[in-house]
C-alpha cells in the first residue's frame, strides 16, 4: 500500500507518494493563477480543484494501490459554495485588503483581548471571519445562496469524500475558533452575524474523512477504498514532518516564508502572545499547542537577491564569493513584502543599510541571509517570556540545504540546528498522519522513525555568536528608524 500527502499552496499544489516504509517514491505538481490587484487578491478555487484532480490522477496512474491521501493547505482563505460544492465567488487570500472595517467592528463589539483569549489570535483582517462578514455585507446574494463555508483543506476533502470536516489547526485561522474548547465560538459568530451552521465540523488533526466517493474515484483513477485524511494547516503539517513533538524541539521552516514554530506542552499566556501578534494553535498531540513567528520573506528575499544581483550566478557561487567567516556588517530589514510578527505591519518596506561603492553582490546576498536570521532572533526574544524552552531546532525547506545559512542561524540564535533531508516537510507530515490513519504506522513516533531523516547538525559558535549579537543590537533599532520614512 502507498500513502500520499497533498500539500495545497497559494499558487500550486503537490501530491507526494511514499511506500509502506515511508520511502519517497514520486510527486506531481500543478500551479494555478492568483489575481492580485489594488481592489483585491483572489484565487479561483474551481481552477485549484482541477489542479488537485490532475496531480492525484497523475500519481494514481503510476501507483494503483494508493491507500490514503492526507490533505494539508494554506490558511485563512475561504469560499462559500452551493449545495453541489460549486464556489459562488472567487476566494480572497489573506493579503486581500478587504475586511479591515469588519474586523474593527468585531473588535469594537468584543474587544481585542476577548477575541485573543478565545481564538489565540491578535485580531487582524487577514483572518477569515472578517472577510466572511465583508462578503455578507457587499455580496448579500452570495451569502444568501451559500449552503456551506469552506477553507481550503475542507473544500478539497468535501469534494473527494462528501464529508464536511475541518481540522482544529486550520479552523483556528478563521479567528472564530475557540482553542480552549476546540469548537466554533458561538460568541464570535453571533457578534459577526454569520450562521455558524455553514461551517464544517471541527475534528482533531489527522482525522479520516472516509473513503473517496465513486465520482472522485472515476475522476482521479484512485481505487474506491482510498481513504482521505483531514490533516492540518500547512505549518502544523510541516512541524509534524520535522519530527517536533515536545517543548525541546522547535521548527525552522526555511521556505519562501521563514517560520519559527515552538511547541508548548500546555496553553501559553494568550494575552502575552497576542501582544506580539503570535498565533497560538492547537497541535496534533492533545493538550499541546504551537505558536507561529514568521517573516514573509525568507527564501523569497534570497530569490529576489539572486534575481537582482546574481545574474549568471548560482546560490552556491554567491555563497562562496563571500569567503570571510565574519558578519558583513550590513543591516538588511527583510520587510520586502511587509512585516510579519511581531509587528504585523503590511506597510513596512525592506531596507539595506551600510552600502558603499566597494560593496559586492556577494556581500548583499550574505547580508540578506543575516537579515532573515536577525528577524528570527527578534521573534525568538519576543517569545522568551511566554515560556519557550526548546534546546534545538529542526530545519525544513529549501534553505535547510544551505550549510552557510544553517550555521549562521545556529550562531545567531545560539541553538543547535539540524537540517532535515526533506525539502517539503508539509507533504511528509501529511503522509505521516495518513500512514497512522490507514494503519501503516502505529503512532507519531513510529511514523517519524520511518520518515523524518536528519542530515547534519550545526552547533553554535560562541565567538561568532558574540560578533553577530553586536550587530544585532543595531538591527533591533532599524525598523523604528526606517518605518517613519517609508
Amino acid at each position: 500500500m502507498k500513502i500520499a500527502g497533498l500539500d495545497i499552496g497559494t499558487t500550486g499544489c503537490k501530491l507526494t507518494v511514499f511506500d509502506e516504509n515511508g520511502v519517497y517514491l514520486n510527486n506531481a505538481y500543478r500551479d494555478y493563477p492568483v489575481r492580485r490587484a489594488l481592489s483585491g487578491h483572489e484565487i479561483d478555487l474551481s481552477a485549484m480543484m482541477e489542479s488537485v484532480y490532475e496531480v492525484i490522477e497523475e500519481m494514481a496512474q503510476r501507483y494503483a494501490d494508493i491507500g490514503g491521501i492526507g490533505v494539508t493547505s494554506f490558511g485563512e482563505t475561504f469560499v462559500m459554495t452551493n449545495e453541489s460544492g460549486e464556489p459562488l465567488h472567487n476566494a480572497m487570500l489573506y493579503t486581500d485588503p478587504r475586511g479591515a472595517e469588519e474586523c474593527a467592528v468585531l473588535v469594537k463589539k468584543l474587544g481585542s483581548g476577548r477575541i485573543a483569549q478565545i481564538t489565540g489570535l491578535a485580531p487582524h483582517e487577514m483572518y477569515s471571519i472578517s472577510k466572511i462578514m465583508w462578503v455578507k455585507a457587499h455580496l448579500p446574494e452570495v451569502y444568501a445562496a451559500a449552503k456551506r463555508i469552506h477553507l481550503i483543506e475542507d473544500f478539497v476533502v468535501w469534494h473527494l469524500t462528501g464529508k464536511a470536516q475541518i481540522d482544529y489547526s486550520l479552523a483556528t485561522r478563521t479567528m472564530a475558533f475557540d482553542i480552549s474548547y476546540l469548537s466554533w465560538s458561538k460568541e464570535i459568530f453571533d457578534a459577526a452575524g454569520i450562521d455558524i451552521s455553514l461551517m464544517s465540523k471541527p475534528v482533531p488533526t489527522g482525522t479520516s474523512a472516509g473513503a473517496i466517493t465513486l465520482a472522485a474515484a472515476l475522476r482521479t483513477g484512485l481505487n474506491k477504498d482510498c481513504i482521505i485524511v483531514s490533516v492540518s494547516h500547512d505549518q502544523i503539517s510541516a512541524a509534524i514532518g520535522a519530527g517536533a513533538f515536545d517543548e525541546s524541539v522547535a521548527v525552522d521552516g526555511a521556505g519562501t516564508v521563514e517560520c519559527l514554530t515552538p511547541i508548548y506542552d500546555s496553553l501559553p499566556d494568550v494575552k502575552d502572545m497576542s501582544r506580539n501578534n503570535f498565533s497560538v494553535v492547537p497541535y496534533v498531540l492533545p493538550g499541546k499547542y504551537v505558536a507561529y513567528a514568521f517573516s514573509y520573506t525568507g527564501g523569497a528575499l534570497i530569490q529576489w537577491c539572486m534575481d537582482t544581483f546574481g545574474k549568471g550566478e548560482t546560490n552556491e557561487t554567491m555563497e562562496a564569493a563571500y569567503s570571510e567567516d565574519e558578519p558583513t556588517g550590513l543591516l538588511v530589514l527583510p520587510h520586502f513584502a511587509g512585516a510579519a510578527t511581531p509587528y504585523m505591519d503590511t506597510g513596512s518596506k525592506g531596507a539595506i543599510l551600510g552600502l558603499t561603492t566597494s560593496t559586492t553582490p556577494a556581500e548583499i546576498y550574505r547580508a540578506c541571509m543575516e537579515g532573515v536570521a536577525y528577524e528570527m532572533r527578534l521573534n525568538y526574544d519576543a517569545m522568551r517570556k511566554s515560556g519557550i524552552s526548546f534546546t534545538k531546532l529542526n530545519a525544513t525547506g529549501g534553505g535547510a540545504h544551505s550549510k552557510v545559512w544553517m550555521q549562521m542561524k545556529a550562531d545567531i540564535l545560539n541553538k543547535p540546528i539540524t537540517a532535515l533531508k526533506t525539502v517539503n516537510a508539509g507533504t511528509v507530515g501529511s503522509a505521516m498522519m495518513t500512514g497512522i490513519a490507514v494503519g501503516i504506522f502505529t503512532d507519531l513516533s513510529d511514523a517519524a522513525t520511518h520518515m523524518v531523516k536528519e542530515t547534519e547538525t550545526f552547533m553554535p559558535r560562541l565567538q561568532m555568536h558574540q560578533k553577530y549579537m553586536e550587530i544585532y543590537e543595531r538591527y533591533r533599532k532599524v525598523y523604528a528608524a526606517v518605518r517613519p520614512l517609508v
